[in-house]
């Protein structure tokens, strides 16, 4: 079986920036174990994968539904070690993938197991991407702040297994040297730590050893839990952000009502095909 494979780097200005996720695009899905197992020979961060929606299921126009529930695609996300509910990065690299393939379309819609409906669209040579806003509440998180080896200014807790850590400053934020086996042993969280920013108006790292990606380059998902926190802090709903990691990555940020929409370019590095036994 031949799978079509692009390698897209994602909240990046340049190749070899942001966040590399492969996308793999399918007439149906296969079977978990071999979707996991061509996420694990992947080795990325993320594998998404995309099926053509289903008309009667995603509830279109003509079929009894109302035009906002139409998608196009069903969207996965895989890790090597594991199915995540929300993947930002490979969103917007899923989104790239379609767009950049037709002119005449502006929007890809996808629909998703545990994120909802989300939606990506062209803006000139960047994309625009709404995600749902996971909201943040405090919560004491001693253990992973002692993990992430940080002195928390504030910590706060979503319960999609997100872990919002907030300290002084950026360089507070750079100077993080986690435990990843105290961070695994805290389970499937993503741990963040984000400040104000020097050059942007927030940063941050994010780390998840627990799915086999001790540092997460630049993680859209993240974002989804940081832009209603910090929305709120800095008193406006359009602001910048910059990931910290080794590759980096630069996103605007804005929160919409339950949404948060995060802007950012992508860089198609490899195409391919994926030969499956």
């Amino acid at each position: 079986m031949r799978i079509p494979f692009a390698q897209i780097d994602a909240f990046a200005e340049a190749a070899f920036g942001g966040n590399p996720a492969a996308v793999m695009p399918l007439s149906a899905w296969l079977d978990d174990t071999v979707l996991q197992a061509i996420a694990s020979e992947n080795n990325l961060s993320e594998t998404a994968f995309i099926v053509p929606s289903d008309p009667g299921e995603s509830k279109g126009k003509g079929n009894g539904g109302v035009d906002g529930d139409r998608t196009d695609f069903d969207l996965r996300w895989f890790t090597p070690a594991g199915e995540v509910a929300l993947c930002g990065h490979a969103t917007l690299a899923s989104g790239h993938f379609v767009l950049s393939s037709d002119d005449d379309r502006t929007t890809v819609r996808f629909r998703t197991r545990q994120a909802g409906i989300l939606e990506v669209t062209r803006e000139g040579d960047r994309y625009r991407m709404a995600l749902p806003a996971w909201a943040p509440s405090p919560k004491p998180l001693d253990a992973i702040v002692a993990a992430l080896g940080v002195e928390a200014v504030e910590t706060l807790w979503q319960d999609k297994g997100y872990a919002l850590v907030v300290v002084a400053d950026e360089a507070a934020v750079r100077a993080a040297r986690p435990d990843d086996r105290a961070l695994i042993e805290a389970g499937p969280i993503v741990a963040i730590v984000t400040a104000r920013g020097n050059d942007t108006d927030i940063v941050s790292r994010a780390f998840t050893p627990y799915f086999d990606i001790p540092e997460d380059p630049v993680t859209g998902a993240a974002h989804a839990v940081a832009v209603p926190y910090w929305a709120d802090k800095l008193g406006t709903d359009r602001f910048t952000a910059y990931q910290a990691s080794k590759r980096g990555g630069l996103l605007t940020c804005a929160l919409e009502g339950d949404r948060v929409i995060l802007g950012g370019a992508c860089v198609t590095v490899i195409e391919g095909t994926f030969l499956l036994p």
